[in-house]
């Protein structure tokens, strides 16, 4: 098996297997856990709880980016990250992540000691780019169709993998040009962000063919709406289908899967894996 590598400031991610990487919305709003860790002391310990069950990247969101969401000021984003991302970086060996679009709080989160951005806007935002390229952090490129208020009002694609793959590769050409070396950066084809069931479905099931260009795929498919439609379950009750969905991403070449219920998710993908060497030796 190659080694793939994605380097996240000071510490290097081994993707030769796929990890897991921890959510935690430090938001009052979130669709799935909102208000559950808005003070610093219950996140940080719901991260050390995730890193101790096994993720290799706790992802730390001060804005949520559920459909109809409202944006919120750069000020509140980091008086709601930086705290955690500090004291986060002191209790685990785990990687942090950011989940933003301003290039304000990539670069406090970057001196704070994050070593991944992951932007929903894949760095679109005014500074974001310039940002992103002297923090040293690797940079999750994401897509999405409008923006979260109206995302999923009306989504159309005429080909949803073959634009979204355009997409990215857009993305990441510009993200080298401007500086970004090619093993700082992974994609995410954006699931649920402006897309109707059918098209979560579809990216899922080619999302090999987004694989095969090379870049490390993120997917974030836990507690999704979809699920929801899917399987009848509140965004609580996912956890079933969220591993589900976590085995099929990971069988299909994502390397980082995003996961709310960390511990089932690297237990599946420890069993998914096993499998998938062994088919490979035989």
């Amino acid at each position: 098996m190659n080694p793939v590598v994605l380097r996240c400031g000071d510490k290097t991610l081994d993707l030769t297997r796929p990890v897991v990487m921890g959510v935690l919305n430090v938001t009052p709003d979130s669709f799935s856990d909102g208000g559950r860790f808005v003070s610093v002391v219950a996140a940080v310990e719901q991260g050390v709880r995730m890193a101790a069950e096994g993720a290799a990247l706790i992802d730390v969101g001060g804005e949520s980016t559920r459909p109809g969401a409202e944006p919120v000021s750069a000020d509140e984003e980091l008086r709601r990250v930086i705290p955690v991302i500090e004291r986060l970086r002191a209790a685990t060996t785990a990687i942090i992540s950011v989940d933003t679009s301003k290039a304000e709080v990539m670069r406090a989160a970057s001196a704070a000691g994050a070593g991944l951005i992951n932007d929903v806007r894949a760095l679109r935002e005014p500074g974001a780019l310039a940002a992103a390229v002297v923090s040293g952090c690797a940079v999750c490129l994401m897509h999405m169709q409008g923006e979260p208020r109206t995302m999923q009002v009306a989504p159309s694609y005429a080909d949803v993998v073959a634009e979204v793959r355009a997409f990215l590769a857009a993305r990441v050409a510009s993200s080298l040009a401007a500086g970004l070396a090619a093993e700082r950066l992974a994609v995410d084809p954006g699931f649920g962000f402006g897309k109707t069931l059918e098209h979560n479905l579809t990216l899922l099931r080619r999302l090999g063919e987004l694989a095969a260009d090379g870049v490390p795929v993120l997917v974030g498919l836990s507690r999704k709406s979809m699920l929801g439609t899917l399987t009848g379950r509140t965004a609580g009750e996912r956890v079933y289908g969220s591993v589900a969905l976590a085995v099929i991403a990971a069988l299909a070449g994502a390397r980082i899967v995003r996961a709310h219920d960390v511990a089932a998710t690297v237990e599946a993908l420890k069993v998914a894996v096993a499998v998938q060497e062994e088919g490979r030796a035989a």
